[in-house]
């Protein structure tokens, strides 16, 4: 119930009920213990409130721009201030009512950008995350010059630094200006870490990666950069289902 509420990751709440600091009815909450609609819920004596809709789990597809933090420096989540800068960070930008502490799922580096999927609810980002793993999701990756047969043969073949091998679909040209290349890269339960690091493996000078698909969902064109919109159930379904 914490975590859906977007108050806490499933681990914390469990940190919360271990110390004592939770009460239901006006009786010290214990691990495993079942909460009803009507059941009073106070942290360190402060009443919890359940958000309007805890039972239709909310996530976000959010469009984020290389080097653009997903939260304020020193902030966990969405719960700090907006900091000194004009514009507060993307999860501080999300809808309040959705939640008070998003998390992302699968999180692409903070170099590069593109899709990213954010929830405030423990319980779905736990699902979504070993759901991704089962995806197929495409990226744009951008590298100096051309990549010769050779380096494109090492991406394809999938090999992480790890020996693991990811299942890598297709790797093909996508243009480009000067002596910018793109590359477009569709693989199976990949990160944007494991991406970066199949083009690097092979000398490829990579400046930014860019994921533009993950499973169902597609990063659209009418999304700009910092800009976000709420999953429909059908994309959700379609996340979740694989795990």
């Amino acid at each position: 119930m914490l975590a859906r509420a977007g108050l806490a990751s499933r681990r914390e709440a469990e940190g919360w009920i271990r110390a004592g600091r939770l009460t239901v009815n006006g009786e010290v909450a214990t691990l495993g213990g079942r909460v009803g609609a009507h059941d009073q819920v106070r942290l360190d004596g402060r009443l919890v409130r359940s958000r309007a809709g805890a039972d239709e789990a909310r996530a976000f597809l959010c469009h984020r721009s290389p080097g653009e933090p997903l939260a304020a420096p020193g902030a966990t989540g969405g719960d700090a201030e907006s900091s000194a800068v004009a514009r507060p960070a993307l999860l501080q930008r999300l809808p309040r009512r959705a939640g008070r502490r998003f998390i992302t799922v699968s999180p692409m580096p903070r170099v590069d950008g593109g899709l990213e999927l954010v929830t405030a609810d423990g319980e779905l980002a736990a699902r979504l995350q070993r759901g991704v793993r089962h995806l197929l999701s495409e990226f744009g990756v951008r590298v100096r010059g051309e990549l010769n047969e050779t380096q494109l043969e090492g991406i394809l073949a999938g090999t992480l630094d790890s020996g693991a091998q990811l299942p890598v679909e297709r790797c093909t040209a996508a243009g480009g200006e000067g002596t910018n290349r793109w590359y477009m890269l569709a693989a199976r339960g990949a990160s944007g870490k494991e991406v970066r690091q199949l083009f690097e493996r092979q000398g490829a000078l990579v400046s930014r990666v860019m994921r533009t698909h993950l499973g169902p969902v597609t990063l659209e064109r009418g999304l700009g950069r910092g800009q976000f919109r709420e999953l429909s159930e059908e994309e959700l379904q379609a996340l979740v289902a694989p795990a």
